[in-house]
């Protein structure tokens, strides 16, 4: 399954979402690159499941603004629309799937 990339910052499909992952990053900061491809396999893991969606910070400014987002990278778990849980910062796999499968 593919992450879901918002732009112009539209979150009615994550909004419609009954779980989400969102994963706020930037294209210049080097732990959202390196946490990238581990979003990615989680999104193939729990295809079906779990809707995975990208908003770049600088382009998504009033996004970011309304999450609250002060560091990047910041996955924001949402359930029925609301926040249920947030990490901040690079973990490499098996801490973020611990994290992510505790949490869902």
């Amino acid at each position: 399954m593919a992450v879901k990339i918002i732009t112009n910052n539209d979150t009615t499909e994550l909004d419609a979402a009954k779980i989400a992952l969102l994963d706020v990053f930037a294209t210049w900061c080097g732990p959202c690159k390196a946490i990238a491809p581990i979003v990615e396999e989680l999104s193939e893991e729990y295809a079906g499941k779990v809707e995975f969606f990208k908003a770049d910070a600088d382009e998504n400014g009033e996004l970011a603004k309304k999450l609250r987002v002060m560091s990047i990278p910041n996955l924001i778990l949402f359930k029925d629309g609301k926040v249920a849980s947030r990490h901040v910062g690079f973990q490499d796999a098996e801490e973020l799937r611990t994290w992510f499968t505790s949490n869902i």
